[in-house]
């Protein structure tokens, strides 16, 4: 089962891993409000639909004023949204995500699934964020960073550590990138997921972790010890 971008989110900013100030909306007028409490900084308007490829789509809008967002929202709620993921029907667009815009000095990719071959979740990293992993897979293979969690034992600090050093990070970063593995993991361990990524997950020019989308697909069979995702 999937949920939206807005509600996945939530659930991540739960374990403590930042995420982008705003809200969501069902009307440009809503959207303006929550545009003005974000203050004076860019303002992205997404449309919230259960498919990628919502930027070039015309799913996704950058501002710089409350007035704009409000206009963007106009255009995008109510319109029928068709990208490589929806096929040629599209998807109709009810709700638009209002966040702040992030000044951003680094993309990762951050992802997590069951790898069946081993019985075991695997944690997947790469300095390659904002780029499909897919398309990183089969392109660039090594660019990839895979470290497997042995289910009876959990993540361990170390292996969070791992990660940050494979991904080139200064020493200084990897203890915040630590903390951002471990609450993303913890979040896909407790809600009994079947595939959880962050992608891009950014480095600010602040020196701050936030993650920019996250996508999360529960696995059906556990939704009945979850009531409040359904």
């Amino acid at each position: 089962m999937k949920i939206h971008e807005y509600q996945a989110k939530e659930i991540l900013k739960s374990y403590g891993v930042p995420v982008p100030k705003g809200g969501v909306a069902e009307t440009p007028e809503e959207a303006r409000r929550i545009a003005e409490g974000i203050g004076e900084k860019t303002i992205v308007v997404k449309a919230q639909i259960h498919a990628g490829g919502r930027g070039k789509g015309g799913g996704v809008k950058i501002v710089s004023h409350p007035q704009e967002a409000e206009k963007a929202a106009r255009e995008i709620i109510g319109m029928t949204l068709v990208t490589h993921q929806t096929g040629p029907t599209g998807r109709l667009v009810r709700k638009v995500l209002i966040e702040e815009g992030v000044d951003i000095q680094k993309e990762l990719y951050l992802g997590v699934v069951i790898d069946r071959s081993k019985a075991c979740p695997v944690i997947m990293a790469s300095r390659e964020g904002g780029v499909e992993i897919e398309k990183v897979a089969a392109e660039s293979p090594e660019k990839i960073i895979k470290e497997w969690i042995d289910p009876s034992v959990g993540l361990r600090a170390f292996q969070a550590n791992k990660i940050g050093y494979g991904l080139g990070l200064e020493p200084a970063q990897v203890g915040k990138m630590r903390s951002v593995v471990i609450g993303f993991y913890k979040a896909f361990y407790e809600k009994d997921c079947l595939l959880a990524e962050i992608n891009p997950l950014v480095l600010t020019k602040g020196g701050e972790y936030m993650a920019l989308v996250f996508k999360v697909i529960f696995y059906v069979n556990c939704l009945f010890l979850h009531k409040e995702i359904v």
